[in-house]
């Protein structure tokens, strides 16, 4: 990985708004109205299937909350000043907003063409690429940049956690790791850069204490081991699940 060649100002453009010190950070609520209306439509048919299906209800009012904290709350803004913030905004989409959404649009999601495979590799190519310096530049400092990048890695997690619920488990347990390995390997090549990639970041991170490359750094970890340990911990269920159900045969 290199860093990009026109060093960029996130601050200026990002559509969570400007970089905020720690003082300024709980001020900095998302009040764009046409996600605030989307949110809102959610709520209302959120609500409509509590009476009629109850689970996919709640799924659905769970679904909209962590998309509020995700892009309304401060959290959003706090992207723009720390590059760790917004790898784990990233991973929060793919590993805790992508499952429930592929339980909450299964029946959706069947109507999507690709198996296992194709979308292990299509989530996997989508977190690589929106974390390589050029375009991860790109997608912070302009709306349509930024709206690519998060649903090209909710849509394409979605639908690989929908394969993993769906697929057998032998299958399903190869593709995790699989994932796990990916996951792990980006996040070490994040970690151990001796250069800072990021320019988004370059002027954003002192307020909180942190050196860009430090801000990195921590990123960079958040992926090797947190993430990829969620992808561990799932592989890791469904052997069990899988030895046990051969015990009882």
């Amino acid at each position: 990985m290199t860093g990009p060649q026109i060093p960029l100002n996130e601050a200026l453009r990002s559509y969570c708004g400007p970089a905020a010190g720690p003082g300024e950070l709980l001020r900095q609520w998302n009040a764009d109205p046409l996600l605030l209306a989307v949110l809102a439509l959610g709520i209302l048919l959120s609500m409509r299937k509590l009476s009629r299906q109850p689970a996919n209800g709640r799924r659905g009012l769970s679904l909209i909350a962590l998309f509020a904290i995700l892009y309304v709350s401060p959290f959003c803004a706090w992207g723009s000043s720390l590059f760790a913030v917004r790898v784990t905004h990233h991973l929060l989409l793919a590993l805790v907003l992508a499952p429930l959404a592929a339980q909450l649009w299964r029946h959706q999601c069947q109507q999507v063409a690709g198996g296992l495979s194709a979308w292990t590799a299509a989530a996997t190519a989508a977190m690589w690429s929106w974390h390589a310096p050029n375009l991860y530049a790109w997608a912070v400092t302009n709306d349509l940049g930024y709206w690519m990048m998060q649903a090209s890695i909710f849509a394409t997690a979605t639908l690989f956690w929908d394969r993993i619920f769906r697929s057998p488990k032998p299958a399903s347990i190869a593709a995790l790791l699989a994932a796990m390995v990916a996951m792990g390997l980006l996040g070490a090549l994040i970690t151990l850069s001796s250069m800072p990639l990021y320019a988004a970041h370059f002027s954003t991170t002192t307020a909180w204490g942190m050196t860009p490359i430090e801000d990195q750094q921590v990123g960079g970890l958040i992926m090797w081991a947190p993430a990829s340990t969620v992808y561990l911990f799932v592989a890791l269920a469904l052997v069990r699940s899988l030895t046990r159900r051969e015990a009882r045969a």
